[in-house]
């Protein structure tokens, strides 16, 4: 059981919350954590990067000149690498980098991102987080008042709000998302984890099933 200090929206101390870090998972897997997070790493690359090898430029594919007698040094056709205008020694295609792994394996490697935060100490909880407008300043003034202005954050909250989300896209480095969409990278993404009281609820339910 890990206790962590509950905040209040303006910042201001209100209790304590108790965590149960048993239910995200039993241990941290090094190598499970860093395989998940590569997936999704890898499952973002585009890979439509080309270029031309020495098949695919054009020019003839004549020797230049003869071995010997010409006092040169020896070449072959206009299209090897090493001249100008050659293709490319070893060309890059497009490809796709697109990985997958057991949805199990998914839903493991996530609640041992949640359980590594837990472990550092990097988990913020707030009581709850209501916003009537989408003012920037009100949410900058939270994350100031918790500790974690200027580091990278990920804000966890119960249910999708657009208002929410609207106050938070011009802060540098806060993503946002819905506890029960969190994965492994966005959570070692982000230096800092913070959630509603609602959201570690959410978490908690859907880890420990």
């Amino acid at each position: 059981m890990v206790t962590l200090k509950l905040h209040t929206q303006l910042g201001l101390p209100a209790g304590d919350f108790d965590v149960d870090e048993s239910c995200f998972a039993a241990g941290v897997n090094g190598v499970l954590l860093r395989q998940a997070v590569k997936m999704y790493t890898d499952n973002r690359r585009v890979g439509t990067v080309k270029s031309k090898s020495r098949a695919e430029v054009s020019g003839s594919s004549r020797k230049l000149y003869k071995q010997k007698g010409t006092g040169n040094a020896r070449a072959g056709n206009k299209r090897t690498p090493v001249r100008r205008g050659g293709g490319h020694c070893f060309a890059k295609s497009p490809r796709s980098w697109r990985t997958t792994m057991p949805r199990k394996a998914m839903r493991s490697a996530a609640g041992m991102a949640v359980l590594s935060k837990l472990m550092s100490g990097r988990v913020v909880v707030v009581d709850a987080l209501s916003i009537d407008v989408p003012r920037t300043r009100e949410v900058a003034a939270m994350l100031a008042a918790v500790g974690v202005a200027g580091s990278s954050c990920l804000l966890a909250i119960h249910s999708y709000d657009q208002v929410i989300w609207k106050a938070c896209r011009n802060i540098p480095g806060v993503v946002v998302a819905v506890a029960s969409d969190l994965n492994a990278d966005c959570v070692m993404r982000a230096k800092y984890l913070v959630a509603t009281k609602a959201a570690m609820g959410v978490l908690a339910e859907r880890f420990s099933v």
